[in-house]
């Protein structure tokens, strides 16, 4: 089973981690539309449907990637001092309530949005060329495929949980700053202790 939840967690860091090149391509845009703009007084009619088609999908594709590394916003802090069983209860409880009927909504409107649009060779209104939207939509029910998958790694992770009271293993390539500073913080307080003790 940790075979299929660390498989799972592998792909979608792969796909995180290609489409956050897309920020680089991003910022390269951006910064040869503000230099064509104000230096050549020639600015450039694609600059807008570049930026908010990259930026919507280094957003959408990294979903899936932020779910697995459990690095979603959340108000925790009452979670991080529940235990083990109960922050799982909690979680696999949420995900029945809220993250499937959600995302199961997303890749059902998602798929209709981006179906008419490829019918329809739909290009963008918001500049003269117009390039084609439909690929940019048709990430859409893709992220929502991506996000139910990682959505029941993550339920079977709560029921083992549950069942154990310790979470299984994930893959770690990030940690978040709060995380790493807090157990820095315990390991000096418990070398000073220790150090105390031995005076």
């Amino acid at each position: 089973m940790q075979r299929f939840l660390l498989a799972v967690d592998t792909v979608n860091t792969f796909i995180g981690k290609l489409f956050a090149w897309t920020i680089v391509v991003l910022t390269a845009a951006i910064c040869y539309e503000v230099f064509s703009r104000y230096v050549m007084r020639a600015p450039t009619s694609w600059a807008y449907d570049v930026s908010y088609m990259l930026y919507g999908t280094l957003f959408m594709m990294a979903g899936a990637y932020t779910l697995s590394r459990n690095g979603h916003v959340r108000g925790d802090f009452l979670y991080r001092n529940w235990p083990v069983k109960r922050q799982a209860a909690v979680d696999l409880t949420l995900y029945f309530l809220f993250f499937f009927p959600g995302i199961l909504a997303l890749i059902y409107s998602g798929w209709g949005y981006f179906r008419l649009s490829w019918l329809l060779n739909e290009h963008s209104s918001f500049s003269p060329d117009g390039p084609i939207i439909w690929p940019f939509k048709g990430l859409i029910p893709l992220t929502g495929v991506l996000m139910l998958l990682q959505g029941i790694v993550e339920v079977i992770r709560c029921t083992i949980a549950v069942r154990t009271g310790a979470w299984p293993d994930r893959l770690h390539d990030v940690e978040e700053m709060e995380k790493l500073i807090l157990e820095k913080a315990a390991t000096e307080a418990e070398s000073e202790a220790i150090g105390r003790g031995a005076l």
